[in-house]
């Protein structure tokens, strides 16, 4: 059976959107100051802030990895002194993570940097009314996000 036109056009939009979100992160990635931390290890970073404190095994379930892949990422955010380990409160045998003062300015200076590009860009490339299509679509495409 033939897929309808509205079935295409959804197809479509569906490529479409990911692969432009795709080379947008990208981009983006090119002008974080990473300090030469994986994707990894600053996705897990960034959760942490976004998400609240988290043991390591939550983190892991959050990010959908291996625990043991997750005690590797932690140890090289605690190495690099960008997570604090506290007590948890409900239970003494576990600790939970949250991005130590030192995580949180270098996600703050990391989105900085990509905003920054990012507005320079938009500033440079798109006119007003393209900029204002973009704002369109971007309030178009959260409703994606919600239930």
């Amino acid at each position: 059976m033939a897929k309808t036109k509205a079935a295409d056009s959804a197809t479509r939009t569906a490529r479409e959107v990911r692969v432009v979100f795709s080379r947008l992160r990208r981009r983006l990635r090119e002008h974080y100051d990473t300090r030469e931390l994986t994707p990894s290890q600053t996705s897990a970073l960034s959760r942490l802030d976004k998400d609240g404190p988290a043991s390591t095994s939550d983190l892991a379930v959050a990010e959908r990895v291996r625990p043991q892949s997750m005690a590797a990422t932690v140890a090289v955010l605690d190495e690099r002194g960008l997570i604090a380990r506290h007590p948890d409160p409900d239970d003494g045998r576990r600790q939970l993570l949250s991005p130590s003062a030192a995580g949180h300015e270098f996600l703050a200076d990391t989105r900085q940097a990509g905003e920054e590009w990012l507005t320079r860009v938009i500033a440079e490339r798109l006119t007003e009314p393209e900029r204002q299509t973009v704002i369109e679509a971007m309030s178009l495409l959260d409703k994606l996000t919600h239930p």
